[in-house]
């Protein structure tokens, strides 16, 4: 039973850190080269990591995509998608596709002279899955080494564990008041019959013995 119980926390606690790590937002500095809109396939399991920013292209089986692509401080390359989450999930509230696509084309530049530029996004990048994060957010900052502290990540995942810590303290409080003492008093019952038939058991048993021996 312990083995379950520990399992299933471990996967519980699991499924929460992956969605935390896809939802939040991450921040990259890159160096805009490219952007260009492809048709996509929408039809098989990984059309979840894909947004359905309307009620239309839920029923699409495919619909055109816009992409930026881009080149981080190290030389590899990052390409991210560019579309609205409207009021789905994660709950980012973007409906502003188009001016942040005009954003990374006005952002495009070469090696010789670079911009570079902090794009926010969530989402994963999978080559082989071929998913890729979504851009929410572009912003220009002075070079590759531009420190970017992650406030609100780090804000919300303090109030996250502050609740959780919150509730497991008052559910243990509760349990110890209530739960504990209702399982002590049905063990104690239990124990108690169980005591109470091995007693009977032996009367019987010395009842018959004394008929043996006569």
């Amino acid at each position: 039973m312990a083995y379950l119980k520990w399992a299933f926390i471990l996967i519980f606690w699991g499924t929460v850190a992956v969605v935390l790590q896809y939802s939040l937002p991450q921040r990259d500095v890159v160096r805009i080269v490219n952007t260009y809109e492809e048709r996509q396939d929408l039809n098989d399991w990984t059309r979840i990591f894909w947004s359905e920013p309307d009620d239309q292209s839920a029923s699409l089986s495919n619909r055109d995509v816009q992409f930026i692509q881009a080149v981080r401080a190290n030389g590899k390359p990052i390409v991210y998608r560019n579309e609205d989450t409207s009021w789905g999930w994660p709950p980012y509230f973007k409906f502003d596709t188009a001016n942040l696509y005009t954003e990374a084309n006005d952002a495009i530049s070469d090696k010789n002279d670079p911009d570079w530029v902090a794009v926010t996004h969530y989402g994963w990048r999978n080559e082989f899955m071929s998913i890729f994060p979504n851009a929410v957010f572009i912003k220009h900052v002075d070079g590759p080494d531009a420190r970017l502290i992650p406030w609100f990540n780090i804000v919300f995942l303090t109030v996250f564990f502050a609740i959780v810590w919150a509730i497991w303290v008052r559910w243990r409080r509760f349990r110890q008041a209530r739960i504990d003492p209702m399982i002590e008093s049905v063990e104690d019952g239990l124990y108690a019959t169980g005591d109470a038939i091995g007693e009977h058991r032996n009367r019987f048993r010395k009842w018959l013995d004394s008929w043996k021996s006569k």
